[in-house]
Order: structure tokens, then sequence, then C-alpha cells
């Protein structure tokens, strides 16, 4: 996962599942076989009975992000599998059906604005892309955030705006957000996303400790937040002004 799944676990076993997809699957290379990985991905890991993603826009935009581009060149050739991978500084690019999911439970509009807290590679941001009006994404590693920059750049998702910082704080120069996505794992739900969450908007985050995290769904209504646990996950923890008083949930 994109700051998610990661640890030494997540990663030894995505490094077994990057050899298993090459040797079964060939080191894909050109431009044809990345898009034949991708559709079979959207139809054999985002369609599939149990994963079950529906959302007409985010299936699109699945298959229309080039993945390979936002992982290490050593790992291009496992770019579609079922698996998050490594990306360096101790982080992951989240498992294809993560993105999906977290993506699908936003109900992204196209005039949305949306916060990221965690930009990792850039993919779940370039995803986002093409569903909303603009993605606004924090990085609290700086190398990661540059680099995100530039392949987002490179690539010409031109709606997306990379700051590097302290993803707890959010982005307050251009809230408030329609949707709010957060891809490492807090202890708690920052208060000060909550405050920038605009009313009726939704936010998607991974919370508690890594042996024993849920990812919840957030909806604003009437000034009050409303969640409910959608997912058990296993993200990276947040980093930064973390330990700040406690909000639900």
């Amino acid at each position: 996962m994109t700051r998610g799944a990661s640890c030494d676990w997540a990663l030894v076993l995505g490094l077994i599942g990057a050899l298993m997809w090459t040797s079964t699957n060939g080191a894909e290379s050109g431009p044809d076989d990345f898009a034949a990985a991708r559709r079979r991905m959207v139809e054999y890991q985002l369609r599939a009975p149990g994963r079950n993603i529906t959302n007409a826009g985010v299936l699109s935009a699945m298959a229309m992000v080039p993945r390979q581009e936002f992982v290490p060149a050593a790992q291009r050739s496992a770019a579609y599998a079922d698996m998050p991978l490594p990306i360096g500084h101790g982080q992951t690019i989240s498992q294809p059906y993560i993105v999906a999911f977290m993506s699908e439970q936003l109900n992204p509009q196209a005039t949305d604005r949306v916060l990221e807290i965690g930009t990792g590679s850039g993919y779940q941001a370039a995803v986002l892309s093409l569903l909303v009006s603009n993605v606004y994404s924090i990085e609290i590693v700086e190398p990661l955030a540059r680099q995100a920059e530039a392949t987002l750049l490179r690539l010409g998702y031109r709606n997306v705006k990379v700051k590097v910082g302290d993803g707890y704080q959010g982005w307050p120069e251009f809230a408030p957000f329609e949707a709010i996505i957060v891809t490492c794992a807090p202890e708690h739900v920052p208060q000060p996303l909550i405050d920038q969450l605009k009313e009726g908007g939704k936010m998607i985050i991974p919370v508690g400790p890594f042996s024993d995290q849920e990812l919840y769904l957030l909806e604003k209504r009437e000034g009050k937040v409303r969640q409910r646990g959608v997912l058990p996950v296993r993200f990276v923890p947040m980093t930064g002004d973390k330990d700040r008083a406690p909000s639900n949930p």
C-alpha cells in the first residue's frame, strides 16, 4: 500500500510475490504488455468476486494510469501484481485493490477537491486526478515527495499539487475539501483533518497500531462526524505531529 502494508513483513512478501509474478507472466516491458496487464488487473483483481469494485469511474481510472511508472525499475515487471511493492525509504505502493477500494469509498465527483495524506509514489493521486477537479497531496518524506511530483508532471497529471509537510496538519490553505484520503495510520483521527473536511464530505483513513488497524469511512453531517469501519488493513504509521489530543474513532 502507498504508505500502507509496509514493514519488513510486507516488503518480503512483496519481493517474493514480484518474483513469482515475473516467472509466470514474463518480463513485461512494452506498452502493449503493460496495457494488457492493466486490463487483467481490472478484470481479475478489482471486478473479481469478493472484491467487487463497481464504480465505473474508478475502474476506468485504474485501467488508464500506468502503474509501472510509479514503481522502481526493478519492480516494473510486477507493477500490476496483486500486492504492495517497495518504493524506497521503507515505504510501499499500495496493492491495486486497496487503491481502488479507497477511491470508490469516497464516491469521487468531478468537481471535488481532494486532500491526500501520504503521497508515496504518487499513484493514488494520479488515479484520483482522473476523477476529481484537484488533488492536494502531502508527503513527509522529502525525496518521495519530489520524485512523485516529478513523475506526476512528466505524465501530465497537472491537477495534482504536492508539498513536503506534516500530513497531520492537513493543508488549510486549500480547505475545505470534499474528500480526504489518508494512506498512513495515525493512532486517532487528526482533528485538523476533520476541521478541513467540508460539510457533507467524506474521509477514508486507517486508524490504530500496525497489528490492529481498521480502515474507517467518515462523513461530516451537520457539523458532526459519523464513522464506520469498512476493512481491516495494515498501513505504516503516520509520522509527524501525531500525539495531539485524540478524536473519535
